[in-house]
């Protein structure tokens, strides 16, 4: 878990908030990106980790704007924080390369891993942030988690763990008896997304979890700083 202890405390889970704007409660689709913006703000602020910018049907030039002012918004919670902010992109490589990110998370049926490792290291010393640039991928299968540490990824996110409206293409709940089992087949971190809620945190964490990933946990929250504090006092 050495990559775990340089992101932060290893005695801290990770915790990581995934972007819907469509799910944001807005007067109009037109007004659901600065209504994104607000919400990031407020969860870096509230001490989340990870922010994981994942909207997919914006231009690639959108995404690029919505990720560049995603980045100054976590450099301005790194003045409240040890650990700043990290924005991660979904999927699009080449945006997080070229607005700098702090790495991509990619879906099971995405760019492999490897290809990605491979176009990481290719990177003009400019864009690419070396070892600290972090690449992810969301395994919905103990085979699928095996592949990926094998081919490189630096973490994955293993779900969905329960019930979701979101996940529910990826099949039924897998549990959390099932999420120990991925976390004793690999030794890099292993976020739980899918139906994460207050009350099953601690599930997760038990069963191995470096931390969990959601939407609704933390867009959903009427105080995210309340959520992040609870979170971080539970003992597995």
């Amino acid at each position: 878990m050495s990559l775990l202890s340089n992101l932060r405390g290893a005695s801290k889970p990770l915790l990581c908030y995934v972007t819907d704007r469509h799910s944001l409660r807005v007067a109009n689709s037109t007004d659901s990106i600065e209504a994104l913006m607000r919400k990031i703000a407020e969860v870096a602020a509230a001490g989340v980790d990870w922010v994981q910018i994942r909207e997919k049907d914006l231009t690639a030039r959108e995404l690029a704007s919505l990720t560049e002012k995603s980045l100054r918004i976590a450099a301005r919670s790194f003045a409240k924080s040890s650990f700043p902010t990290r924005v991660l992109v979904n999927d699009r490589l080449d945006i997080a390369i070229a607005e700098r990110a702090g790495g991509v998370h990619l879906g099971e049926n995405s760019l492999s891993i490897g290809a990605a490792k491979q176009l990481i290291r290719s990177a003009p010393p400019t864009q690419a942030r070396g070892e600290s640039f972090l690449a992810g991928v969301s395994c919905h299968s103990l085979e699928a988690a095996e592949v990926a540490q094998r081919d490189g990824a630096d973490y994955i996110f293993f779900g969905p763990i329960f019930a979701t409206p979101s996940k529910g293409r990826f099949g039924p709940p897998q549990g959390a008896e099932r999420l120990g089992q991925v976390c004793r087949a690999v030794s890099i971190p292993v976020l739980a997304i899918g139906g994460i809620a207050l009350e099953n945190v601690a599930a997760c964490l038990s069963a191995g979890a470096a931390g969990v990933a959601a939407i609704r946990l933390f867009q959903e929250a009427a105080d995210p700083k309340h959520i992040v504090d609870s979170i971080q006092r539970i003992t597995p």
